[in-house]
């Protein structure tokens, strides 16, 4: 072996996403980050101090995070100062000492800026937003660089520890328990810890004037963060959600995290946001008539399927909003609605009638969110309830919330379980729902 061949290589900066390249990193995989934040809101200041612990995978001289327009004032390797640079939404990282393959490793970086959000041509700007009075933060999928240095890749999924420090008139809210709340002169620090492995994605903070409610304590601690006047428009909006808990867990198994927070802005969104153990809602989404129950319940549903189970590549994300489309026809059908039956028929109805170009298994990124992705998933899900039955159906659905739980999943590794239940091939009926384009007949049964 020459000598050349022996020096570390440099860490990609693609990732073996297809669809989103220019986000993630090769070389290592993230334990954990630390992060302290201080927000000023009226200026839109943050100041960030990032810790970040990872193990290399391969042999490095140098790595990359992702991280979007923030200047840098320090960075650190194990304690010693980093040589850095800055290019195309990336800080590449040279240490002083070469990272050899399984060693764990501490990145310290500090930066400062106005955070805004990143701009994407297909979903327009993601990641943190400045709010009337306050702030939030919505990643799916390319966001996270808005505000942290990461690995902004699905599949490498870490626990997290964050404090945010802001002005004592907000309420601060961040995916996560929160541990401690510290009262200064004019500002309070939060802090939250998310154990479980979560996705850059899947975090999120929320900073606004927020009135705190408690919403049920079984199975799991529910609580809501919503302005003053829209307090009884919430209350009953969201009557029902500690219900849906119950049906869901009925469904899906027990609920993945130790807690569920809503957070309603003082702001309209064009659409609920999920962050993992959080769902967050536009105040125009509120009507005191519970027009919009089926959004609580899909966000409510992504916990078990886009949070504890999490996409391994974008390309999977039938997996996500699929099965949360799906959580709402059972949901409608628990509460005295239509059938799941019903609602498939008129979806399948509908579905026919656009055109028959997108393979949901494999939508591409242009049409990653598209209807079809949905309504399709959702009738994927359904048709194979009639083939199977519903004993068998909702017994893999069990296992496959159990068995990933906390993972990282593929379509790959569903369709193998589905067989497994089903105690036999399923590979004609899976090409005919998730690969071809043309939209199958309704099924029989």
């Amino acid at each position: 072996m020459s000598a050349k061949s022996m020096q570390p290589a440099p860490g990609a900066d693609t990732s073996p996403d297809s669809y989103l390249p220019a986000h993630g990193n090769g070389g290592y995989q993230v334990t954990r980050y630390t992060l302290d934040l201080d927000y000023k809101v009226g200026p839109n200041r943050l100041s960030g101090h990032a810790v970040i612990e990872g193990v290399a995978t391969q042999a490095l001289s140098r790595f990359s995070l992702d991280l979007a327009g923030f200047r840098i004032g320090r960075v650190q390797v194990n304690g010693q100062s980093a040589k850095y640079t800055q290019r195309a939404g990336k800080l590449h990282v040279k240490p002083q000492r070469a990272l050899q393959p399984g060693s764990v490793f501490m990145a310290e970086i500090r930066y400062t800026g106005n955070p805004h959000p990143i701009a994407s041509a297909a979903w327009g700007d993601i990641g943190w937003d400045e709010l009337t009075d306050g702030a939030l933060v919505a990643s799916q999928p390319v966001g996270a660089p808005s505000w942290f240095p990461c690995n902004d890749h699905p599949s490498d999924k870490a626990a997290y520890r964050v404090s945010v420090t802001t002005s004592s008139a907000y309420t601060v809210l961040v995916t996560g328990n929160l541990l401690a709340k510290r009262q200064g002169a004019s500002t309070t620090t939060w802090v939250f810890e998310r154990p479980e492995p979560t996705a850059t994605y899947l975090m999120g903070v929320h900073i606004g004037r927020y009135e705190q409610v408690a919403l049920a304590t079984e199975p799991v601690p529910q609580l809501a963060a919503v302005p003053p006047r829209l307090r009884a428009l919430f209350d009953r909006d969201f009557r029902r959600q500690s219900d849906m808990v119950d049906a869901l867990e009925g469904f899906f198994g027990p609920y993945p995290f130790g807690e569920y927070v809503v957070v309603v802005t003082d702001d309209e969104l064009e659409e609920p946001i999920e962050a993992q153990g959080l769902s967050v809602f536009g105040a125009n989404l509120l009507d005191g008539r519970g027009t919009h129950e089926r959004l609580i319940v899909h966000e409510l549903a992504h916990q078990w399927f886009g949070n504890s189970l999490t996409v391994a590549e974008w390309k999977h994300i039938w997996l996500n909003e699929g099965f949360a489309t799906y959580a709402e026809w059972l949901w409608a059908a628990e509460s005295g609605g239509l059938s799941a039956d019903v609602q498939a028929r008129r979806w399948h109805a509908a579905m026919a009638g656009l055109p028959a170009d997108l393979r949901i298994g494999d939508p591409g990124v242009e049409k990653l969110f598209d209807e079809r992705v949905y309504k399709r998933g959702a009738l994927t899900l359904h048709a194979l309830r009639k083939l199977l039955g519903d004993l068998p159906f909702f017994a893999l659905l069990k296992d496959w919330a159990q068995r990933y739980r906390h993972a990282t999943v593929t379509t790959a590794q569903f369709t193998a379980l589905a067989e497994e239940h089903a105690g036999r091939s399923l590979a004609a009926f899976f090409d005919e729902w998730l690969f071809s384009p043309a939209l199958p007949p309704f099924p029989a049964g």
